[in-house]
């Protein structure tokens, strides 16, 4: 699991975000699931960042504890130890409580009278949340 720091003001366990770079090797590791290097660059979309950037990248990550590294022979083969799912969760709690008060409600709030929906958009939204009220009811 992904290393967390103690929030001091609330605490809560706050996982550090990713960088714009590491969150693109993340995001391959995600959609691959693991990998040898030379299949982690392959799964890269053009431009493909130079090898030993991604390297580099793949090595903090390890420190910060997102990937773990399994050798084979003289190869490592990487794989995450936070899924996307998981690790979007967590940065959205951490950004509700930054930004928005810690209030959900305020980060839908916004989004809402910011955002031009369509009906359609908004019709979804309304299912979804007719579901989780639902669910929450059982």
């Amino acid at each position: 699991m992904a290393r967390k720091k103690e929030n001091s003001s609330s605490n809560t366990i706050v996982m550090r975000e990713l960088t714009k770079g590491e969150e693109q090797v993340m995001q391959v590791l995600w959609k691959i699931g693991q990998g040898f290097a030379n299949e982690i660059m392959a799964a890269f979309p053009e431009p493909k960042p130079a090898y030993n950037t991604v390297l580099t990248v793949i090595k903090i990550l390890e420190k910060k504890g997102f990937v773990r590294h399994e050798t084979f022979c003289r190869a490592n083969r990487y794989s995450p130890l936070i899924s996307k799912e998981e690790y979007s969760q967590r940065y959205l709690g951490s950004v509700v409580e930054r930004y928005f008060n810690n209030s959900y409600l305020t980060l839908v709030s916004a989004f809402a009278k910011k955002e031009n929906f369509s009906i359609e958009e908004l019709e979804e939204m309304r299912k979804t949340i007719d579901e989780a009220i639902a669910s929450e009811r059982k």
